[in-house]
């Protein structure tokens, strides 16, 4: 009898590393190029920029195929992979020889189904972030104690129970009122308006403080509800202060960016909605304990001086004593300060009289010195002294001086001034000097 695996194989047997070879040159030849869908698990990226992660059948049909995408392939990547995104990939089978491993080497990627959904989700993101709906300075801030709060979401999901659950344990004394809605599916987003509507126009009815809107985590498609453009505008256009949890922290809608505050999960939202009484009861406890304190240490204040007022009318007459004495040493301070105030001002007084006459004296004796040097020059230009060496001074007997023989004619009649009087003289001829 032959052996199954003789008669298989009678005269090639191969090596390990020949096999592999051979399994990968015929992968290279029948997958040169080829694209393949699926989710993606596991992703990593080394410090070197290669990236590792394995694609599994959105349907999970069937097992995982383990990928490798180069630093080369990743930098023309328009976005973020990771795990849980649906995608295409482009590239080639091959094997990974030293672990025998298939695996497919990524030359390309890009989004699949959801990819069409999220530039949808930024074009409309992008309109309405124009438009101002998301615009900080509209947000209002959130009632520091509501006492009702509404809460909008589906009765069937878990987001419900884990808002009742958080407001049950932090804030027992606020009271609850749901408003059903489909959060999933084309039915939820007319249906969510609605609620919207309904619970502002129902505000002063009820009595509500603040509205929660919430779902539990999902898909970019489970989520598309909240993206709705007529959804995001009723939260926008709430009159109530309005808390968006939905999904988990990772997910982000446009509600959530239209709302006056974005809570990462329901419970969040919850917990962000009303302070924990606990905690609210400990701040009371405190203050209550401070304002006990301050008000022991008034009265304590107020009961000594009482008692310091009681003690001054229970003896008038020391009182009184007290009195006296300190008028009269303020009587002795003030008959001993006056002599010496009035002694000091003399001392000043004499000092300025002494001080006045010096100054006085200099003066006087400047200005003399002063007197007879203008006096001296005065006299230097007298004209007198000048006749007195035996000149004349002539006008022609109407006082106007004749200082030129230009001014003279013969018979002319002038006036002659001396020294020690006048004479009268006759020009007989005039000559011009050389």
């Amino acid at each position: 009898m032959v052996e199954p695996w003789k008669a298989a194989s009678p005269r090639v047997v191969w090596g390990v590393a020949g096999l592999l070879r051979a399994v990968s040159d015929a992968l290279n030849a029948r997958f040169a190029v080829c694209t393949v869908q699926g989710e993606i698990s596991g992703f990593t990226r080394a410090a070197s920029g290669h990236s590792y992660f394995s694609l599994k059948d959105a349907e999970g049909e069937a097992g995982l195929l383990r990928c490798a995408m180069f630093r080369r392939a990743g930098a023309y990547l328009d976005f973020t992979p990771g795990d849980g995104q649906l995608v295409e990939l482009r590239g080639r089978l091959a094997l990974y020889e030293p672990r025998g491993e298939l695996q497919f080497i990524v030359e390309s990627m890009r989004r699949a189904g959801a990819g069409a959904l999220y530039e949808q989700f930024l074009r409309l993101k992008a309109k309405l972030e124009a438009e101002g709906l998301f615009d900080p300075s509209v947000k209002r801030p959130l009632p520091g104690f509501p006492r009702r709060i509404g809460v909008i979401t589906s009765t069937a999901g878990a987001a419900l129970h884990d808002v009742l659950t958080a407001l049950r344990r932090r804030a027992p004394q606020v009271e609850v009122i749901i408003y059903p809605s489909p959060v999933q599916g084309p039915e939820a987003p007319p249906a969510l308006v609605r609620a919207l509507h309904l619970a502002n126009a129902r505000a002063a009815q009820d009595g509500l403080d603040l509205l929660l809107l919430c779902r539990g985590g999902g898909s970019l498609e489970d989520l598309w509800a909240f993206n709705d453009e007529r959804v995001v505008r009723a939260v926008a256009g709430s009159a109530l202060p309005l808390v968006c949890g939905v999904g988990h922290e990772t997910d982000v809608t446009l509600c959530d960016l239209a709302a006056d505050l974005r809570a990462p999960t329901p419970t969040a939202a919850a917990e962000l909605a009303a302070p924990a009484r606990a905690v609210e009861l400990d701040r009371l406890s405190a203050l209550a304990s401070a304002l006990q304190r301050r008000m022991d240490q008034r009265l304590d204040q107020a009961a000594q001086r009482l008692d310091r007022a009681g003690l001054l009318l229970a003896r008038p007459s020391a009182a009184l004593a007290q009195q006296r004495r300190r008028l009269a040493l303020l009587e002795q301070r003030w008959g001993q300060a006056l002599p010496r105030r009035v002694e000091r001002q003399q001392q000043t007084l004499a000092q300025l009289a002494q001080r006045q006459q010096r100054a006085s004296g200099a003066l006087i004796g400047r200005q003399e010195l002063l007197l007879a040097a203008l006096q001296a020059r005065l006299q230097a230009l007298d004209p007198k002294r000048v006749l007195a060496r035996g000149y004349a001074w002539l006008d022609d007997g109407q006082g106007r001086a004749l200082a030129s023989v230009g001014q003279l004619h013969a018979g002319q009649q002038v006036k002659a001034v001396l020294a020690d009087g006048e004479a009268s003289l006759e020009v007989l001829g005039t000559r011009m000097g050389s």
